[in-house]
């Protein structure tokens, strides 16, 4: 006999030892390995074991919050993960997923005993480390990058957290309220949606309605009371229902299981919610599933259906033929019944059933060292929303973000070639420009849904065709950001928004250093610059350009490591200060708690105008900058309460105010004249002004002069009206691609 050989059965005799020792675990063991012999036939139960027993011995001492021992919450693990189906490497890897986190075992001991594949899915499961982090919310998000990562590498890791996730939330009676809170909404917000996006009903269902039973025990058992209630009337008749349609598929020799499909506590929460009735007032509890061996009697099962029964008009959904991204396939339709009630059907053959309920999981299998096409293909979501929120860094837009991809339904539209795109619900046409190349999402100019022009935020529909029209010269509108839903679409808009930005600064900050060193003849040397960059701690000569054009860094300051004889005599040129206040457009109008005539900039970035709720922040050089409060710069700013002044308008009543505004209508002759008469038409100014037309499309660009938030709001009730008009919207200068150089007073 081989020394490996020698090594297995040693293990194994270790293992039946259990029973010798009274050790309560052997027939969980036992449970374990029964259940991996019926489904994987090649499982290493050596490596299971010896798992079993390293794991047992590393939790020895540890005890629960119930009182049991500690060993019994991964036993448990590796218990749901048979339910599931999961290969012995992945059970053996539950058995361990505790190890590095709660005892002294280190990953490296794991890799020595185990190999790197477990030591790779324990890793994956273990939260992060070593890092100190401020918050909790910054902790869970890095938590939950850390897991999408390691789901992208190996799909097992996130098998094995809903395992473990499962057991918790099973025993989650026995912690503090207030940790309980915060694990129910966790589990409901993103890991029940999670499993839902990986097709793993079984899973879903349970941690929903577990969830529901701690944040809202009293509707969980009211619930669960009045169910039970009609439990026996409910079956009556749903055998009475399912009679005539298994009779008839009988006679035709389709081979059908007909049961019927409980509805689960959360999901009929949810409708209570939605609708706002009680309990009673919830007609569609009533639901079977119609199981049969090939696709074709499918369809055959719902003629039948159908013919015994009047469908519900626009209750019938076929993901067979366009299946969720999930993988789930199924006939949805809802019919009449006897005595009036509205009866749920779904109709599937048995794989498609497995996959249903199983999900991914379902779909875990090696072939020839590869995993299953349709499992490649799903990590492709994963792959997409990783990429996509890595280059989000703020925790807590990262996990808002997280939680819109996971909840969303899904609309099929389609492109003018044909192509089928899955997208969330409510989904708009610049969240399909994104989907299909994120160069058409960034210059989307308009739309056509079914060939008739559409504004930006209408809101798609199953079975729309789409066609989007671009144009070099259109950029994102940071208005987008109201209406896109997609986390692809926010994350490109946000990102365009922060580079043009920097951009613009980059520009404004040279030019100002240019006309400086040009006015007062000092040498510019570009090698100088960078080492004086250096000083003020910038890494480039652009972030000091842009450091000077943001106002965070004066020239004057810049010059006086340089030239320092120039500085008095710049001081006294009061031509190139109005030209740098023209440049960042200085304010006036502002009372600072009850204060006037201090240095007070508005924000470029929202243009605030008197009747706007402002807000104020000290900034390094420039002084306080007023903002909208609801400008999309506020919320980081608020991060810093130190920053944040009171500030309200005080202006005189004649005073004009530069606002930019987008229009966006069909190309007619005669629109720019009309658009401008309309504006005149309500006593204002245009400062500057640009249409410019692509196929069926124009775009115009305005700067106007306004007293306040009526007036303004005067002006774009007027252009609204102008026909062929589509769309009307306040916007900021920076997506302009232009700027008025008029200094209003």
């Amino acid at each position: 006999m081989s020394t490996t050989a020698e090594t297995e059965k040693a293990v194994h005799a270790d293992a039946h030892k259990l029973t010798l020792q009274g050790n309560p675990f052997y027939r969980d063991y036992q449970l374990i390995v029964r259940r991996l012999r019926r489904y994987d036939t090649g499982a290493d139960l050596s490596l299971v074991a010896k798992a079993f027993l390293f794991a047992y011995d590393a939790h020895r001492e540890q005890l629960r919050m119930s009182g049991e021992p500690y060993f019994k919450h991964p036993v448990e693990v590796a218990k749901i993960l048979t339910e599931l189906q999961l290969d012995h490497v992945t059970v053996a890897a539950g058995l361990l997923h505790d190890v590095v986190e709660d005892t002294g075992v280190s990953l490296d001991e794991v890799r020595e005993k185990f190999g790197e594949e477990i030591a790779s899915l324990v890793d994956g499961v273990t939260k992060m480390g070593g890092i100190r982090l401020e918050s909790v919310e910054e902790r869970q998000a890095e938590n939950f990058r850390k897991m999408l990562l390691s789901m992208v590498r190996d799909i097992r890791v996130i098998m094995i957290k809903f395992a473990d996730r499962l057991h918790n939330m099973r025993t989650l009676q026995y912690l503090p309220e207030r940790k309980r809170k915060r694990i129910a909404l966790e589990t409901r917000d993103v890991y029940a949606p999670l499993a839902h996006r990986l097709g793993i009903a079984r899973v879903k269902w349970e941690l929903e309605d577990l969830a529901l039973k701690e944040l809202d025990p009293e509707a969980y058992e009211e619930i669960q009371r009045k169910i039970a209630a009609k439990r026996d009337e409910r079956e009556r008749y749903i055998r009475r229902f399912a009679r005539p349609i298994q009779e008839e598929l009988r006679k035709a020799g389709v081979k059908a299981t007909i049961t019927g499909r409980p509805k689960h506590f959360f999901s009929i929460y949810n409708k209570m919610k939605r609708r706002g009735v009680p309990f009673e007032e919830i007609y569609d509890l009533l639901a079977i599933r119609i199981i049969v061996e090939k696709v074709e009697e499918c369809y055959y099962a719902l003629g039948i259906v159908h013919s015994l029964y009047t469908p519900v008009h626009d209750r019938f959904k076929d993901y067979i033929a366009t299946p969720k991204s999930n993988m789930y396939q199924s006939l949805h339709t809802t019919v009449i019944g006897p005595d009036g009630n509205m009866v749920e059907v779904q109709i599937r053959t048995e794989e498609m059933h497995r996959t249903a309920e199983e999900g991914i999981a379902a779909h875990w299998r090696y072939k020839e060292g590869k995993t299953d096409e349709e499992l490649d293909e799903q990590l492709v979501w994963l792959r997409q929303v990783l990429e996509w929120q890595q280059e989000v860094r703020d925790s807590g837009e990262f996990l808002e973000n997280l939680k819109i991809e996971l909840f969303q339904d899904e609309v099929f539209v389609f492109t003018p070639r044909g192509d089928l795109l899955k997208l969330p619900r409510g989904a708009t046409p610049v969240d399909f420009a994104f989907a299909v190349h994120t160069d058409i999402g960034l210059h989307c100019l308009a739309a056509k849904v079914n060939g008739r022009i559409v504004p930006l935020n209408y809101q798609l529909n199953s079975g729309d065709q789409v066609e989007i029209i671009t144009s070099h010269n259109q950029k994102p509108n940071p208005d987008w950001l109201k209406f896109v839903k997609t986390s692809k679409a926010r994350s490109r808009i946000k990102r365009w928004i922060r580079e043009s930005q920097f951009e613009q600064s980059v520009e404004l900050g040279q030019e100002i250093v240019n006309r400086f060193f040009k006015r007062f003849r000092i040498p510019k040397d570009e090698k100088e610059l960078e080492d004086v960059a250096q000083t003020f701690g910038h890494n480039s000569l652009e972030q000091l350009y842009a450091a000077i054009g943001r106002g965070d860094l004066s020239v004057e300051n810049v010059v006086r490591k340089l030239a320092p004889e120039k500085i008095e005599a710049a001081k006294e040129d009061s031509l190139f200060q109005r030209f740098i206040q023209k440049a960042r457009g200085t304010a006036r109008g502002i009372r600072v708690n009850g204060v006037d005539n201090l240095l007070v900039h508005f924000g470029k970035c929202c243009q605030p105008v008197p009747g706007d709720k402002i807000v104020g922040f000290i900034t390094r050089g420039r002084g306080i900058v007023v903002h909208r409060a609801d400008c999309k710069n506020v919320l980081a700013m608020m991060e810093d309460p130190e920053r944040y002044i009171e500030v309200e308008w005080d202006v005189d009543k004649d005073k004009q105010f530069m606002v930019s505004l987008q229009i966006l209508g069909e190309n007619r002759k005669g629109l720019l004249a009309d658009v401008s008469q309309a504006i005149a038409a309500v006593d204002t100014n245009i400062v500057n002004a640009q249409m410019k037309a692509e196929d069926s499309i124009a775009s115009g660009m305005f700067i106007i002069e306004v007293r306040n938030l009526s007036h303004l709001t005067r002006v774009i009730s007027k252009v609204r009206k102008v026909k062929g008009v589509l769309s009307v919207s306040r916007m900021e200068s920076s997506t302009a691609g232009w700027e008025s150089s008029k200094e209003v007073h």
